[in-house]
């Protein structure tokens, strides 16, 4: 069974409770002195507008320590450069909350190819450069120097995916866990509403911050392992092969959990943990109570592989709630404990956070300006969270978890109502009723025996899990009761459908269908060939084709021409050059010419990620014989691999003929229906053998790809001067600072 925990709402009230509920969190002191508040109790600094949404994360936390009586504060996009920004409010009574917004901060700024971004969603105006790059390590240092005694815990998707050594695509290395880095006194990771209500109370009674080590959800640094925990070496769950040992500063024995060679058996599962008991006689522990496992540091991993692989995997098994062990890993002289995670939300308390006093709309000082964050999801409600696919390259799992936590319908039909009666301009049309995927609210494993003890990374693949229920009824039930509130003209399904299963239950399919497609529907296949799908973790195109004949036969049905609008990701870790072929073929033969694509990018703690950073597969047996797959990296092999699929572009003919003829699949090229992309015309061909112009550099294939990349060295080819090539490198291989980023 799951463990338990005390419902949220059951903590006794802060004092401050005396104070009515704010009509929007405090951002200045005249809102404050206007609340009759003297001080805050908590102040939450955000790379984020403030917008009183229950889809925007500081309003959510906001609102629900609001809720258990405490003043808070918010800080929304503050200048990183002036100090004041960080004292506007004044000293917080407890704690600083940092978070860096709804996105990581580094892929809010940068695309897939590392660009700086020209727009930001969760910015007024969609302007860039609000937020400084890894905004949570900044916004932390700036609230220390602001109040060097006040405690800082940080939170948020950005800080729950650094919680361990982790690689960064943006800098090319692994980098330390952030909490290290940032100074923290503390971090939650995943939905922060039980462990940061927990901790809340406890510094409010008194309790130094730095005694606090024991919640779940949370990790901190330690000098030694929590007492009365006994430890594990994470070799005996998965051998990687030889771990050489480092010393413990603080014990004279060896570390607590031994750090033996271990001997490759060639086994491709983890084994369970037996803990030996002193005493017989005392009730036998379940193998994950109070035990931690103590990963590699981050000393080895930084430069082994093999090391990281295995370190990923590790950490990937033990995210189940009820049976995850603790994980401590050592970053020089002490180690990053981080706790199993936090219990997920029962309905009543999800629908306790949900019912709370939103405005719904952005901060009043904003005024007119456009948050397209906001715009987009002003309409749409959230019924659900976490997500059991377990996609390698989504961080929707390892932030929110697998267990799906569902809200009732009652509250959800309340927010409905609260949407027609308060958002500005409503149209009586509601734009998602979803979460992270559409069509998994209320299904849960069938046994809460298996649901707690389970390790698998994914319900679903490599075949849907015998204990898991594809039972689509309350789903069903809720989207007609929600076209039956009055004033409401049309539900429509936004978020992603998980098609595996929808296809297990064909009146979902029909349901969708007649009533809650505007014409078309994305679903996100991903890719064709077997080989990328297996590394992403996704089922093969048969489901696809299963959907797609259920979903155009109830669009007949109802009368209707709709659409499916298929994603697929280039460059996923993986995939060959022929895969992406096959891909583009594929397309063509249906007639698909997308004008988007997504370029694999890289996120902190996935495992695609581990998979593009150590060219191993971590869903398999790790160890130093284990064979590497093949990974696209470097701009050329990745541009190829997009503009595959793209086929259709003339900007990609050129790129992709001369791919095409490397692979020595110069067949596809052609006019014909089995062909991807035309020959040269004679335009192009005249043009490659046309001689350079006087005082112009000749575009060879090194100086094309700087040219595409670096705009100023283009420039200096073309008015003929000179650019020493020593200096040029260095100033194409230079980082942007937040200066620059700025002006830009």
């Amino acid at each position: 069974m799951m463990p338990t925990a005390k419902d949220i709402f059951s903590y006794p009230k802060y004092w401050a409770e005396c104070y009515e509920t704010a009509p929007f969190l405090p951002m200045s002191r005249e809102e404050m002195d206007q609340l009759g508040w003297d001080s805050c109790d908590i102040i939450i600094v955000s790379g984020d507008a403030y917008v009183d949404h229950p889809s925007f994360g500081m309003a959510v936390i906001g609102r629900t320590l609001e809720a258990q009586g405490y003043r808070v504060g918010i800080i929304a996009q503050p200048d990183w450069n002036n100090l004041d920004d960080f004292q506007k409010l004044g000293r917080p009574n407890l704690y600083f909350g940092v978070t860096a917004g709804n996105m990581d901060s580094m892929i809010n700024a940068y695309t897939a190819d590392r660009k700086i971004r020209k727009d930001d969603a969760y910015t007024p105006g969609n302007v860039s450069g609000k937020r400084p790059d890894r905004a949570t390590l900044i916004y932390t240092q700036k609230c220390k120097q602001a109040f060097k005694d006040i405690p800082v815990i940080i939170g948020g998707i950005e800080a729950s995916l650094r919680r361990i050594a982790h690689y960064d695509y943006w800098s090319d290395k692994v980098r330390r866990s952030i909490l290290p880095d940032s100074k923290a006194d503390l971090l939650i990771f995943g939905n922060a509403e039980r462990p940061l209500i927990e901790v809340t109370h406890r510094i409010a009674n008194g309790e130094p911050i730095s005694n606090i080590t024991d919640v779940r959800g949370t990790a901190t640094m330690v000098k030694q392992p929590l007492p009365e925990w006994q430890g594990v070496d994470s070799s005996t769950l998965d051998k990687p092969g030889k771990i050489e040992a480092l010393p413990n500063p603080y014990l004279n024995e060896e570390p607590p959990c031994g750090s033996k060679d271990e001997i490759d058996t060639g086994e491709d599962s983890a084994k369970p943990v037996v803990v030996q008991m002193a005493n017989p006689n005392k009730k036998k522990k379940k193998p994950w109570e109070n035990v931690y496992v103590q990963l590699p540091a981050y000393e080895q991993v930084r430069g082994d592989r093999t090391l990281y692989a295995h370190t990923s995997r590790i950490l990937h098994q033990e995210t189940n709630p009820g049976c995850a062990r603790a994980l401590m890993q050592r970053h020089g002289e002490r180690f990053v404990w981080i706790n199993p995670p936090a219990i997920p939300l029962e309905t009543s308390e999800m629908d306790g956070v949900f019912d709370l006093t939103y405005a719904r709309v952005p901060h009043p000082s904003y005024g007119k300006q456009k948050i397209p964050a906001y715009d987009m999801i002003k309409t749409s409600v959230n019924i659900m969270r976490g997500c059991f696919g377990g996609c390698t390259f989504c961080s929707i799992t390892e932030h929110e978890g697998r267990i799906i936590q569902s809200r009732s319908e009652d509250s959800i039909i309340k927010e409905i109502e609260e949407i027609r009666d308060k958002v500005p301009g409503f149209t009586g049309v509601i734009s998602d009723l979803g979460g992270p995927t559409a069509n998994m609210y209320k299904l849960k494993c069938k046994s809460p025996k298996a649901e707690a003890t389970c390790r698998r990374l994914s319900c679903v693949w490599p075949d849907i899990c015998g204990h898991m229920q594809t039972n689509h009824e309350p789903t069903i039930n809720l989207y007609r009761r929600a076209r039956d509130v009055k004033g409401i003209k049309k539900v429509l399904i936004a978020s992603g459908v998980r098609y595996d299963i929808a296809v297990e239950d064909p009146r979902y399919v029909k349901e969708l269908a007649k009533y809650h497609v505007g014409g078309y529907l994305k679903i996100a296949p991903e890719h064709t060939e077997e080989g990328p799908l297996n590394k992403m973790m996704k089922p093969g195109m048969g489901t696809y084709y299963k959907f797609k004949e259920l979903f155009d036969k109830y669009s007949q049905e109802a009368g209707k021409e709709q659409y499916l609008i298929p994603y697929f990701i280039s460059s996923h870790p993986g995939t060959t050059p022929e895969d992406m072929v096959n891909l583009a073929m594929w397309l063509k033969r249906n007639k698909f010419k997308l004008d988007q694509v997504q370029n694999f990018y890289p996120s902190p703690m996935a495992t695609a990620t581990t998979m593009y950073h150590t060219e191993h597969n971590p869903l398999s047996k790790i160890s130093r014989k284990s064979k590497t797959i093949n990974v696209a990296k470097g701009d050329k092999a990745r541009r190829l691999q997009r503009a595959l699929l793209r086929y259709h572009a003339p900007e990609n003919f050129a790129l992709i003929r001369e791919g095409l003829k490397a692979m020595g699949l110069a067949k596809y090229i052609g006019k014909g229906p089995e062909h991807l992309v035309p020959p040269p015309s004679r335009n192009e061909l005249k043009q490659a053998t046309r001689p350079a112009r006087k005082g112009q550099q000749a575009a060879t294939k090194h100086t094309q790809s700087q040219f595409k990349t670096d705009p100023r060295a283009k420039a200096a080819s073309q008015s003929g001067k000179a650019i020493n090539n020593k200096n040029r490198s260095k100033d194409l291989n230079k980082k942007p600072s937040n200066k620059h980023k700025k002006a830009k």
